[in-house]
């Protein structure tokens, strides 16, 4: 884990920005709390020890939880009932969540901690930071959470970490048990009191740490998708007429206005869509011509998402939760459903990305199609198959992208004895969004591969300024063309080049000398 210990998120009352939850998730920024979030914890837990001694039942303070609900727990058996709470919620199953989506989780479960509306003391709160300061992280099961009661086993696990319980991963990735880790670390496990167990495992913060890192990557990924579709028309000899801003001002969606701008910047000056005289092609096909149009609509949809992610931070989600008026009260704002919607709709966007994507590739491979190219930009089709292959693989991705794209937040499944008889399955919509930003990356990559090739069979033809600087730096790490190599880890190097930002920035810096910028 990358560990960039000169950057500090201060938590308030106040919401997190969307970058500081990727940079302590990713980059291992460290976390310290505001003065103003120790005072709204101090006088919030004030509520909850007022009410301890309360002969009326108040839930989650002296009442067990769920179905269970009505049954009273006496004061000497409450320190139990918390633990008990969160060693028979962490419950997860499977593959380990990747540590970047548990440092997420954990510090956004600490900033609701941190609003001082879940009655946890202070030192609930500085133990969450030291164990994210640390690098101490909670080995987590990708299954377990319904996304209702919020993302209960991932945050129980979480929790079990600072009673010293449970397996963790340490700064160096080594596994081992909690307790060793923190004893390690000078960290001593705590001891938790009335409603705390409860504030620790009761909130949407999975499945929304999975939405913030989702909607940072694919803003990313989409402007990289316009380059390679302004690379594709470029490689087979298209028009970028149709990307004039007056026609795209007809249909005024900002996403399509600034993917056009984006395709017409990178366009620009490119002899590979002059007309030479006799030409009779009129317009392009659908997956270059419409460009602009779908990846438009992929860029109103992650400006959705973020509108939802920017509220859900600004949330304090607990059940039950410490008004601003000092009442304790029970509520349904622990249900994930505007995150699972949302989650959902960029697994549909990313899907439709990626399969226009795929449709471009194709075309460079078909002599019908590809403008005077080789038979699957083989060196000598029939000894060599070139990238036939390689769009399979793109074709595999984007089958697996359209099951991915199913929604999983139409699914719900009763549990706790039918007192939790709707859940939103948002934690499940964010495991396979994440799946589906992968695949994306991946299908791209292979885009931007076959039109810097056939850029290359285009000689004496050369691209325009930004074309030629791209492909220069694809070259970097991909032969040109020649007979058949080993493909795969020409398909990775240009894979790891999108996920680095490389092949925008060499995009980004042609564009930015004429006076222009990418969106």
């Amino acid at each position: 884990m990358a560990n960039n210990h000169s950057a500090v998120v201060e938590l308030g009352i106040g919401a997190p920005t969307r970058a500081d939850v990727v940079a302590v998730a990713r980059d291992g920024a460290r976390v310290v709390l505001a003065s103003d979030a120790v005072a709204a914890m101090e006088h919030s837990r004030s509520v909850i020890d007022a009410l301890a001694s309360d002969p009326q039942p108040h839930y989650g303070v002296s009442t067990g939880f769920g179905a269970l609900a009505s049954k009273h727990i006496p004061f000497e058996r409450r320190a139990q009932l918390q633990r008990s709470l969160v060693r028979s919620h962490a419950a997860s199953s499977g593959p380990e969540v990747e540590r970047a989506v548990v440092r997420a989780t954990m510090l956004l479960r600490l900033s609701t901690l941190a609003t001082g509306r879940t009655g946890a003391r202070p030192v609930v709160a500085e133990t969450y930071v030291a164990l994210l300061n640390a690098g101490i992280t909670p080995i987590v099961g990708e299954y377990g959470s319904l996304g209702c009661s919020g993302d209960l086993a991932p945050l129980a696990h979480c929790a079990l970490a600072l009673l010293g319980e449970g397996m963790v991963r340490d700064a160096d990735g080594e596994l081992m048990e909690a307790s060793a880790a923190l004893s390690a670390a000078g960290i001593p496990p705590i001891e938790l009191r009335e409603k705390e167990g409860l504030a620790l495992i009761n909130g949407t913060d999975g499945m929304l740490g999975m939405l913030v890192m989702a909607i940072h990557d694919l803003h990313a990924l989409v402007t990289t998708a316009d380059l390679a579709a302004a690379l594709s028309v470029e490689g087979l000899q298209g028009t970028d007429a149709v990307f004039a801003a007056d026609l795209q001002a007809l249909r005024p969606h900002p996403g399509q206005r600034d993917s056009a701008a984006n395709m017409r910047a990178v366009l620009d000056g490119s002899p590979m869509v002059s007309r030479p005289e006799g030409f009779t092609r009129v317009q392009d096909a659908y997956s270059l011509r419409c460009a602009p149009q779908v990846h438009g609509a992929v860029r109103d949809t992650i400006a959705h998402a973020t509108l939802v992610a920017e509220r859900e931070l600004a949330s304090a989600i607990d059940n039950p939760v410490v008004t601003l008026d000092d009442r304790l009260e029970s509520n349904g704002n622990f249900h994930g459903a505007p995150l699972g919607y949302v989650l959902d709709f960029l697994a549909i966007a990313v899907a439709d990305l990626a399969s226009m994507s795929e449709r471009r590739t194709d075309r460079f491979l078909d002599v019908a199609r590809n403008h005077g190219l080789n038979a699957f930009l083989a060196d000598d089709p029939g000894v060599d198959s070139g990238h036939m292959i390689a769009q399979y693989t793109q074709a595999g991705i984007v089958s697996e992208l359209k099951r991915l794209a199913v929604p999983a937040s139409v699914d719900s499944i009763p549990s706790s004895a039918m007192q939790e008889d709707h859940v939103s399955m948002g934690w499940s919509a964010a495991r396979k969004l994440r799946r589906a930003i992968d695949g994306l990356g991946r299908v791209i990559a292979i885009e931007l591969l076959t039109s810097a090739r056939a850029m290359d069979l285009r000689s004496p033809i050369q691209p325009g300024p930004v074309g030629s600087a791209v492909r220069a730096r694809l070259r970097t790490r991909v032969e040109g063309p020649a007979t058949d190599r080993y493909l795969a880890p020409e398909i990775a190097a240009a894979h790891d080049m999108v996920l680095d930002g490389s092949l925008l920035a060499a995009a980004a810096s042609v564009i930015s000398t004429a006076g222009g910028e990418l969106r």
